[in-house]
């Protein structure tokens, strides 16, 4: 297991659109998950450390968000042959576990998370109506293990996304698992 940080926000960054197949049986492209005051795109997977520590929190603040106007998706990009854990069937049982609020999409060919330039997992995305990047930080302080009473970071960049379509200037990294590319 390599852990790796993400880069810092290319702010402007248009999200590339996709279309994948969803833990619910049917397609989402962006335009389907995007929402009327932003989107969060996720990179996560099912057997990351850095994942499992933060799921509840991450299923919890993109409820809240989901509540004003903040649209989200979770891809997951990681070779199955590596890591069984990260099958499609165990994606379905994990959003199911977790309550997901939010398409499970899977990325099978790796084509979006190259085009995103994720590099592990959790990688957030977060952008304002326009679809511009505005956020590529972390969830909160936790690392592999949750620490109690964490400032929401990412919540509150997309809260402030939300209202006036701009990230703040400050964004510490997110950390996690690498992205199990295929041979």
């Amino acid at each position: 297991m390599v852990s790796l940080t993400a880069p810092v926000c290319d702010f402007g960054w248009k999200a590339p659109g996709f279309r994948l197949r969803g833990t619910d049986g049917r397609e989402y492209g962006l335009e389907d998950v995007r929402g009327p005051n932003g989107t969060l795109v996720m990179f996560i997977c099912n057997h990351c450390p850095y994942v499992k520590a933060v799921i509840e929190r991450i299923v919890r603040d993109c409820k809240d968000l989901q509540a004003r106007g903040v649209g989200a998706v979770a891809i997951l990009s990681n070779d199955p042959a590596e890591y069984a854990e990260d099958s499609f069937e165990h994606m379905v049982e994990f959003a199911r576990d977790h309550a997901f609020t939010f398409p499970y999409l899977y990325d099978e060919t790796q084509e979006v998370a190259r085009a995103y330039g994720a590099v592990c997992t959790p990688d957030f995305f977060g952008f304002n109506a326009a679809l511009e990047l505005q956020y590529r930080g972390r969830l909160d302080a936790s690392r592999r293990e949750p620490v109690p009473a964490a400032r929401r970071e990412l919540f509150e960049a997309m809260c402030a996304i939300a209202r006036t379509g701009r990230g703040p200037r400050e964004q510490i990294a997110s950390i996690g698992c690498s992205i199990k590319w295929r041979a």
